[in-house]
């Protein structure tokens, strides 16, 4: 039967809680897409670090206290442990001062139900370090990093929106079991990057929040989709390289972070950058995130192909353009970027 009307009154409290203002909502689900070379892992790592310390993210303020972060790396673990630790070092903080963010490593099929309790698990972990950690006491925001692999994991198809619809159901089940936590997701756009999203368009209905992420130099973060912001740009970014000591052979360890830089003040410089198609890009930013070891021409080939650039002509094509440029260089059998 009907419920006395007095029961349903919205009352103000009802209002929406944020883990950052107008982005990252409690309860709620957002992806994160680019083309491959994007920088849409490393603006996910930015994102945790600030809300790990609760602090503001692109002029975005953290309303409550920090919360704990539980990112499920499930392809370059080690690349995000990286940017997580250049992000440290950047910002002064002495390795004995605790961070509460998680990496996870490792695949999951997110297709399957029975992977549902070892995420859960996973997390309730997670949270038991951060309870020892001053005003910290729950993981906030869970990060999947990317969402092909959730589905390709259990023999799935990204095309397939009955494939999607299992992983969305699953994700439904974690959040329901941690208390509403923000998932965030990360994917690839299609090879024709105005489309959109990789994948079915399922995608588009079952996340809360969608923002496309596009640019060369200075990268610009769109919301295509959301329940109640509006569409439109959120902020624009660049990217720097962060040296962090040596490695065993005496060469600088890097990594490419998201910059803190204002951006208004980048953009009015004109960039020194060569203009890089595409596939040049794509290939400079899978050399780069290798480091100073650098990479064989064959496994430089494998995580192009990996990444959308097929063919073995087309590889040697923005390798030769790269070096042309000066960005990289080949010794010994090994390929590393120049500076």
């Amino acid at each position: 039967r009907l419920e006395p009307l007095e029961s349903i009154f919205l009352e103000d409290d009802c209002a929406k809680a944020h883990i950052i203002k107008g982005i990252f909502a409690w309860g709620e689900t957002s992806a994160w897409i680019a083309p491959p070379g994007g920088l849409k892992s490393a603006l996910l790592a930015s994102a945790a670090i600030s809300i790990a310390l609760n602090q503001p993210w692109f002029g975005r303020r953290a309303p409550g206290n920090p919360v704990g972060v539980v990112y499920f790396a499930l392809e370059r673990a080690d690349l995000v442990k990286r940017r997580l630790i250049a992000h440290r070092r950047k910002m002064g903080l002495p390795e004995s001062h605790p961070i509460p963010i998680v990496v996870q490593s490792g695949m999951l099929d997110m297709m399957n139900p029975a992977t549902v309790p070892m995420v859960v698990e996973a997390v309730e972990r997670a949270e038991k370090y951060f309870s020892q950690l001053p005003e910290c006491h729950c993981a906030g925001l869970l990060i999947f990093d990317t969402f092909a692999k959730m589905i390709a994991a259990g023999g799935g198809d990204e095309n397939s929106a009955k494939d999607q619809g299992r992983v969305f159901a699953n994700l439904q089940r974690i959040k329901d079991a941690l208390g509403n936590p923000h998932i965030a997701l990360i994917g690839h756009t299609g090879k024709d990057e105005a489309r959109g999203a990789r994948g079915s368009n399922a995608l588009y209905g079952d996340v809360d929040v969608l923002v496309t992420i596009g640019g060369d130099t200075i990268k610009t973060a769109t919301v295509t989709k959301a329940n109640d912001i509006p569409d439109g740009p959120l902020f624009s970014f660049a990217s720097e390289i962060i040296e962090f000591g040596t490695d065993e052979d005496g060469d600088p360890r890097t990594v490419n972070i998201v910059s803190d830089e204002d951006i208004s003040s980048q953009s009015e410089r004109k960039s020194a950058e060569p203009k890089l198609s595409t596939n040049q890009r794509v290939m400079y930013r899978l050399l780069s995130d290798a480091g100073p070891t650098g990479l064989t021409m064959e496994a430089w080939n494998d995580l192009a192909k990996e990444n959308g650039i097929a063919t073995k002509q087309r590889h040697y094509e923005a390798r030769m353009a790269l070096k042309d440029k000066g960005l990289v260089r080949e010794y010994a059998g090994v390929w590393r970027v120049n500076g």
